[in-house]
């Protein structure tokens, strides 16, 4: 996998980075794979707290590979032998490789600078948070080529900019900027460095209690997916089983003597 996604942890955060800088991180059959085996290692990783996901060199994500564009061009599958089998949960490749980190249970951050297209752009709305680079620029780029988004993208830029703008934006498959991608909810703020920017924030995630993190995530997930009934009652019940715990006490603890908290990992931590 280290040919094309390098993954560090340090400190409870996890350091994923796209590296084919050469093709500008395009998306391969190589880096699909990639980048799905990395998240799910992921999932089952001890003292993870949070996760910054970026691409190296000069852009974070272009696309799809231009070579798989040349061969639909030619009526030829460029997809491998059984690479169109869904996996055990029904999802796609290119799905698989955008929902695992959407459904990580940690946050995930994405440092986007240069350009974030189509696939590429999918891949960033796995994430929880897009910190961008005031030069980037974001685009569902699908339709140029006569497609439609296939890796998740349907189901969560709506959530982000709302159905009327999801449907413009796949439907035109214009380029937006990294303000405007602000204004209108596709981004979650610029930064003139957004790797740094998104890993200083992983460590302040870090630095929180990790069972209210990853249940916040739970229930921000749930506002979309549920019935605010359902929403509020899983609230309740979560601070019930929050309230009180050793790492909870230990945030109490810490903010009142003005100390760094030091949590543990576990069931009843």
């Amino acid at each position: 996998m280290a040919d094309r996604v390098r993954c560090e942890i340090n400190d409870g955060v996890a350091d994923v980075r796209l590296s084919r800088p050469e093709k500008l991180n395009a998306l391969d059959d190589a880096m699909f794979t990639a980048i799905a085996e990395t998240g799910e290692s992921l999932h089952d990783t001890p003292g993870l707290r949070a996760v910054v996901l970026s691409g190296e060199g000069r852009s974070f994500c272009s696309g799809l590979d231009r070579t798989a564009f040349r061969a639909m061009a030619d009526g030829r599958n460029w997809r491998p032998t059984g690479a169109d089998a869904p996996s055990p949960e029904g999802l796609s490749r290119g799905q698989r490789a955008v929902w695992v980190w959407h459904t990580l249970a940690v946050p995930v951050i994405a440092a986007v600078r240069g350009h974030a297209l189509g696939g590429g752009l999918q891949l960033a709305l796995g994430a929880d948070i897009r910190i961008v680079a005031p030069d980037a620029v974001l685009s569902v780029l699908e339709i140029r080529w006569g497609l439609t988004p296939d890796m998740g993208g349907t189901q969560l830029l709506p959530r982000l900019v709302g159905p009327d703008v999801a449907a413009e934006l796949t439907w035109t498959g214009r380029s937006v900027g990294a303000e405007e991608a602000v204004r209108i909810g596709l981004a979650t703020r610029t930064a003139d460095d957004p790797y740094a920017a998104a890993h200083e924030m992983a460590a302040t995630i870090a630095g929180r209690n990790p069972a209210a993190i990853r249940t916040a995530k739970r229930l921000i997930e749930l506002s979309y997916t549920g019935t605010p009934e359902e929403g509020l009652a899983a609230e309740r019940a979560s601070l019930r089983a929050i309230m009180g715990s050793p790492n909870q006490r230990e945030a109490a603890a810490a903010a009142l003597e003005q100390r760094t908290p030091t949590f543990t990992d576990g069931a009843d931590a």
